[in-house]
């Protein structure tokens, strides 16, 4: 099964500037274990199964932001309790466990994890004039980037993430001293 655990730091807020210690209903460096997805959660998002922040330490489903995640692997379940939550069965606890497994091999979930870790240090960027609007560029941006065959230049970079222009950037003005 796949796995992650929750960033030390995360940003939120209104562009990013407010960083916390992990998210609100995870510890900084929870494991959570990443499930298929019963319904798209949207782009950026996956559904995962942890324990919880609060004094019960149950494991609950929830929808967290792929960029609050680091370090993707692979590993087994030895929980039966896990397996529950995992399968949707919390509501019964005396329901025999299904003999087909829901998930992939080992293999399938390793490749799952090595594209996520990759996606990890990426960031949106958007080029001006373009329909679609939304490109990847990775963390830090360069400053320049290639498109159709025209240059774009690093216009603005902030925690939401990269715009570009076909203008140059301005040139700096340094007065002529005597």
């Amino acid at each position: 099964m796949r796995v992650a655990n929750v960033s030390a730091e995360t940003a939120k807020g209104e562009a990013g500037l407010d960083i916390r210690r992990g998210i609100k209903h995870f510890p900084p460096g929870a494991r959570l274990w990443v499930t298929r997805a019963r319904w798209d959660p949207g782009h950026g998002r996956t559904h995962v199964v942890g324990r919880h922040r609060g004094r019960s330490g149950r494991y609950v489903r929830m929808v967290v932001a792929l960029d609050d995640l680091e370090n993707f692997r692979v590993r087994g379940i030895h929980s039966t309790r896990l397996l529950r939550v995992l399968l949707g069965l919390r509501r019964d606890p005396v329901a025999p466990l299904p003999a087909e497994r829901p998930w992939n091999s080992r293999a399938h979930a390793q490749e799952y994890a090595d594209a996520w870790a990759t996606w990890q240090h990426r960031v949106p960027a958007r080029i001006d004039g373009e329909t679609h609007p939304y490109r990847y560029v990775c963390n830090p941006p360069p400053m320049e980037i290639e498109h159709e065959g025209r240059t774009f230049h690093l216009a603005h970079f902030n925690a939401k993430g990269a715009r570009y222009s076909s203008l140059p950037p301005p040139t700096e003005y340094v007065p002529d001293l005597p």
